[in-house]
């Protein structure tokens, strides 16, 4: 079984979100699959299949919940430190082309989110910035080409 890395943020996140599904989701999809019996032919009951499909939809969410929290390598990213860019680390880069400067935060594959500015530890740019420190270029490549970036600043916690 392949470990995967993930703060204890995002361990946290993954517990809630599992605990939603389990004591609020499940036990409301219940209900609604009692109710949608009570009105009698099921092959013909839009409601009874409606909620037999978000059945199987929540349920398949848990095991993949339980599956990645079974997986997960918690490493507690306020205990980090260090020149050398690594999981964990918040990096301030410059395109040397543009000159744009952007922060991100490695983390694991399931925390990542770039409307938040967090890229996963297994993404092109983390990837090409791992063992990289401050003054350091990189050449990236993405989806909208090559881009050379410059770091500017590598924090923790």
């Amino acid at each position: 079984m392949e470990r995967m890395p993930i703060t204890l943020e995002g361990f946290k996140n993954l517990e809630a979100e599992l605990h939603r599904l389990k004591a609020v989701e499940r036990p409301r999809i219940i209900a609604a699959i009692s109710e949608a019996r009570a009105h009698g032919d099921l092959s013909e009951n839009a409601e009874y299949h409606a909620a037999k499909e978000q059945q199987g939809l929540n349920e398949a969410r848990v095991a993949e919940i339980e599956d990645k929290i079974n997986r997960a390598e918690i490493i507690d990213t306020s205990k980090l430190s260090g020149e050398t860019i690594k999981f964990g680390a918040t990096v301030t880069l410059q395109d040397e082309d543009s000159g744009e400067e952007v922060t991100y935060t490695i983390v694991g594959d399931t925390e990542a989110d770039l409307r938040a500015r967090k890229i996963s530890i297994s993404s092109p740019i983390a990837r090409a910035l791992i063992g990289k420190s401050k003054g350091e270029s990189v050449d990236v490549t993405t989806p909208k080409g090559t881009r050379t970036l410059e770091v500017l600043k590598v924090n923790w916690g």
